[in-house]
């Protein structure tokens, strides 16, 4: 349970309180070190995954908690910027619906002893999701470039591959778990 995958996906949920401290105290210095503890929490869910793949230690407690810390993680993030009027209510409040969703969808598929793994859809949005994350947290202009337009364009598009990989869990689900 505690191999070195599932050891970096919990540094995701640990580094979730500190991105929310962090946040908390405006000024440049708080959001270039929030900006880098949330790059540096992003890339342990690559490495996890390929860590976990190359030296077959997949688990299907890594399958469930390695999309939670994911949630966990960015949805704080997202709360924070929301309260810090840096993303719009309605944006997180749709991601966050959708995290809760997918989540519930897990629990009644794990129910049935089907396991949904995050497929590529949910990796993809995940990712896009970190990338356009770390200019709105950062929100000072970085050598005179306005990193939070930048941000805020990443995110609309991770919006819509959010609702569409949400979309796209249901019809899993509905596919795996209904249908069978």
């Amino acid at each position: 349970m505690f191999n070195l995958p599932n050891c970096l996906t919990l540094t995701r949920i640990c580094a979730a309180p500190l991105m929310v401290i962090l946040l908390y105290y405006e000024g440049p210095v708080a959001c270039f070190g929030a900006a880098s503890l949330f790059a540096l929490a992003s890339i342990t869910d690559l490495l996890d995954g390929y860590i976990a793949r190359r030296d077959n230690l997949v688990t299907s407690f890594g399958k469930f908690l390695d999309p939670l810390a994911d949630k966990v993680l960015i949805c704080s993030v997202l709360i924070m910027l929301t309260w810090l009027h840096r993303v719009p209510a309605w944006i997180t409040i749709l991601i966050v619906c959708r995290e809760l969703v997918v989540t519930g969808l897990r629990a009644m598929a794990a129910d049935k002893g089907i396991v949904m793994a995050a497929d590529k859809f949910g990796q993809w949005k995940t990712t896009l999701q970190s990338i356009a994350l770390i200019p709105l947290i950062i929100h000072y202009p970085v050598m005179g470039v306005d990193v939070r337009g930048l941000g805020e364009f990443l995110l609309y598009i991770a919006l819509a591959l959010t609702v569409g990989s949400g979309v796209n869990y249901i019809y899993l689900y509905y596919r795996r778990a209904v249908i069978c």
